[in-house]
């Protein structure tokens, strides 16, 4: 069982017991993490998609830990200018193991109305 889920402006495929990279998120470390902007659910080849989310269908995970990532240089550059500029980027993130996928009686949108 697998899902998309939309997080931090991103959409992330999921399973149980993945771990994942996201951006910075405000929890402590080791609470639980709920995220209920599912996109798509497949289940043993039963893929239901959502319009824009499938409903009854929440992700849960774990906040392993926090940290940032490695260093991205920005060099800018003017030709005959003799004008340069460096700088220096770390994405901060979260690492959440999933725990679970629970699809209970989930339903896109479109059969609720």
């Amino acid at each position: 069982m697998y899902a998309i889920i939309e997080a931090c402006g991103r959409q992330y495929k999921v399973e149980e017991k993945d771990v994942v990279f996201f951006e910075k998120l405000d929890e402590e470390e080791g609470k639980k993490v709920t995220f209920d902007k599912v996109i798509l659910v497949s289940d043993d080849g039963k893929v239901q998609v959502g319009s824009p989310y499938v409903t009854g269908v929440k992700v849960e995970g774990k906040v392993v830990s926090h940290g940032k990532g490695k260093k991205i240089l920005v060099f800018k550059y003017k030709p005959k200018k003799n004008e340069r500029k460096t700088r220096g980027h770390r994405q901060e993130y979260t690492k959440v193991e999933i725990t679970s996928i629970k699809a209970s009686a989930a339903k896109t949108e479109k059969e609720t109305k």
